[in-house]
């Protein structure tokens, strides 16, 4: 397995380990210098993740625009494939929520990117109303364009989502009608002649595909190396505990109330396939999974590309290993813990999270993902930092 090259701040952080460990331990290590290392090997990742993220997401757009020029039962299958590679990386850039940053600040592309739950109906037919959504509405909606449907996006109600990762995932798949798997969507949906604006619901799928593909390029610039003016700069340019916080921010809010509360409990809780994550796909499971793997790739300081290389540098847990080594060691049992609970999830999740037998399960891993974020907040308090791991308003 290849290694990316690292860069001089870390190579010299490195052989300054070593150094240290020789000496004495590490005790010549400054948090100071660690904590620089540490916020760029994060930029790293970061940048590396998103660009992954990117290359899925436009290899989704060259299988849709296959499936659109010669829809069959093949070039769907190829495009469902293609949105399933796509949630691999990008379901890890997750972890780099929740602080502000280019994502989700206040012009960011988070809504228009992985917004849920979704009405099926506000975008395309559903059972029983067979003329539902915009795509059948041609009336009210001429004109199927990139501004229409990003006016559209949330508008009158949050379920309201028209763009994204899962509208692109109910476009290919449908309703999930199915006790045990993934929606059915027939291909001849999008044959002319055999379904209704079946033009109108091509349109779509092309203008949302293109669209990602765009807010995923923004996510790249903002964060790629060697730009003066981009937010990775101005973030390498923070005080260190400023991005240490935010670092811990994105990771401690997405483990106890994004994952384990919002993604997790809330369909639990409710017994209902609406309220889980990729419904239509039946790949919940997965996206819990990515997300888990996200919050290790920050604390261990190791992303492994799409590739096969791997961004690998001092992560969190390198920190505390100077500082507070109970907690490092702790923090790393939670994360194996954690991990081990979510993977051991019966699939598919919205079964799991119905039959008696799987759900103890379910329940077992949010208590996992709760328990890791409370320990990363104390992981704040030991650095001397205030973390608070409940979502922004």
């Amino acid at each position: 397995m290849g290694r990316v090259t690292p860069r001089l701040g870390v190579r010299v952080l490195r052989a300054t380990l070593l150094v240290g460990v020789s000496g004495c331990g590490g005790s010549d290590v400054s948090r100071a210098v660690l904590q620089s290392a540490l916020i760029e090997n994060y930029t790293d990742i970061v940048y590396a993740s998103y660009r992954d993220s990117l290359v899925r997401i436009q290899e989704l757009g060259g299988a849709i625009d296959g499936f659109l020029a010669s829809p069959t039962e093949d070039t769907m299958r190829t495009a469902r494939e293609a949105w399933l590679a796509a949630r691999e990386p990008y379901g890890q850039t997750e972890a780099y929520r929740f602080y502000g940053g280019p994502i989700d600040d206040s012009d960011g592309p988070e809504g228009l990117i992985n917004a849920w739950p979704l009405d099926e109906g506000y975008v395309d037919y559903v059972e029983d109303a067979p003329s539902s959504g915009i795509i059948n509405d041609p009336d009210s909606y001429p004109t199927i364009d990139r501004a229409l449907l990003v006016s559209l996006n949330e508008a009158g109600a949050e379920e309201n989502i028209s763009v994204g990762f899962h509208a692109i995932e109910f476009l290919l798949w449908g309703q999930d009608r199915s006790a045990d798997g993934p929606g059915t969507r027939p291909y001849t949906d999008y044959v002319v002649g055999q379904r209704p604006n079946a033009e109108r619901r091509s349109r779509y799928l092309n203008v949302v595909t293109e669209l990602l593909i765009e807010n995923l390029e923004q996510l790249v610039a903002a964060w790629a190396p060697d730009d003066p003016a981009n937010y990775r700069a101005e973030f390498l340019a923070m005080e260190p505990d400023q991005a240490l916080q935010r670092i811990l921010v994105g990771i401690g809010v997405l483990s106890k109330s994004e994952l384990a509360g919002e993604r997790m409990f809330t369909a639990y809780d409710n017994q209902d396939q609406e309220d889980e994550h990729s419904c239509f796909s039946d790949n919940t499971h997965r996206d819990i999974i990515a997300n888990a793997q996200g919050i290790v790739n920050v604390v261990t300081g190791r992303y492994e590309r799409i590739d096969g290389t791997v961004v690998e540098g001092p992560g969190l847990r390198d920190l505390l290993g100077e500082v507070a080594p109970d907690l490092a060691a702790e923090l790393s049992s939670l994360l194996d813990e954690s991990l081990t609970r979510v993977r051991a999830i019966p699939v598919p999740f919205d079964r799991a999270i119905v039959e008696p037998e799987a759900r103890p399960r379910v329940l077992e891993a949010v208590y996992a993902l709760q328990d890791q974020g409370d320990k990363i907040a104390e992981v704040g308090t030991r650095l001397g930092l205030t973390i608070n791991t409940a979502l922004p308003e």
